[in-house]
């Protein structure tokens, strides 16, 4: 029946701007926090009370959630995701908003690369165009060598690197766990990894502080869990697009309660990594449905 996938599409649609407007939600409460808490305190606090979002979770799947043989793995994982998560925050602290997110979407860049050197992943020469493209949008946002650039830009751009090393791992962790175990190994190893620097600079929230805290945690883990599962009804291709009005969100938050001016270096740059990103997902929604089709066909050769 037709209207079952649109039915399906149009929930995969409403999920993932459910999705974009619980992380761009995010970032203005890390950016309110930021105000009299240390980025490290935030990390700690969004991941903490993410967690604690999370325990639902473990009620209704049980124990048998928390079954692994990748312990090392997720280590590792976490570790490099709160390095990520701490150059981001701290982006989205002290940059414009508009700019430190637009950045942030430079991830599947990186991606890309990683899967090419990481999981050996043929990546051909259409996706590297793509991929150089979206290179030049950061050039644009960034302009190395010009008046207005800073080194906070690099951090912000660390953040998205190691993001794409985080999401190759996942990549890898999915091979054998659920999303289920991934999402709570991640937690639970972010929680006391990140609590080990913000004990440096610890100071307890005071008044809205503890608010702006709660929030990143809870409208992280929702961003999270929105996301996932809008990406289990629908096509990267088709949800990339929505996932970018983020950046209209925050840029009018920036605008409007912290006075920030949105620089038409911004907006080319990110437009053009758009274009990029929406290309790449395009292409490997192709690819991945092309390899759906003759999956059956080639498992069938003798001798393979």
């Amino acid at each position: 029946m037709p209207t079952v996938p649109r039915t399906a599409h149009t929930r995969a649609a409403l999920l993932m701007l459910g999705s974009t407007v619980f992380f761009a939600l995010m970032a203005l409460t890390i950016r309110l926090a930021s105000k009299t808490l240390h980025t490290y305190e935030i990390a700690f606090f969004r991941n903490f009370f993410g967690l604690l979002a999370l325990l639902p979770l473990l009620h209704r799947s049980g124990m048998a959630v928390l079954r692994t043989k990748q312990l090392p793995r997720y280590l590792l994982r976490s570790a490099i995701g709160v390095v990520s998560m701490l150059c981001g925050f701290w982006a989205i602290g002290h940059l414009p908003l508009a700019q430190a997110i637009s950045l942030s979407y430079s991830t599947p860049l990186f991606v890309t690369i990683a899967a090419a050197i990481f999981l050996h992943e043929q990546v051909r020469l259409r996706r590297w165009t793509a991929v150089i493209v979206g290179f030049i949008g950061v050039l644009v946002i960034v302009r190395p060598g010009s008046a207005s650039f800073t080194l906070g830009s690099l951090v912000a751009l660390s953040a998205a690197v190691l993001s794409g090393i985080v999401a190759i791992q996942i990549k890898q962790l999915s091979r054998v766990d659920s999303a289920d175990t991934i999402v709570l190994y991640t937690y639970l190893f972010w929680v006391p990894i990140s609590l080990v620097p913000a004990l440096f600079v610890w100071q307890w929230p005071q008044g809205m502080a503890w608010l702006w805290a709660v929030g990143a945690g809870i409208l992280g883990t929702g961003g999270q869990l929105l996301w996932t599962r809008a990406l289990k009804l629908g096509d990267v291709s088709a949800l990339t697009p929505i996932s970018f009005m983020q950046l209209p969100i925050v840029a009018t938050a920036g605008w409007l309660l912290f006075g920030e001016e949105i620089s038409h270096w911004t907006l080319i740059g990110a437009g053009i990594i758009f274009a990029a990103n929406a290309y790449i997902a395009h292409r490997e929604a192709q690819l991945a449905r092309r390899a759906a089709t003759t999956a059956p066909v080639e498992a069938a050769k003798p001798g393979e």
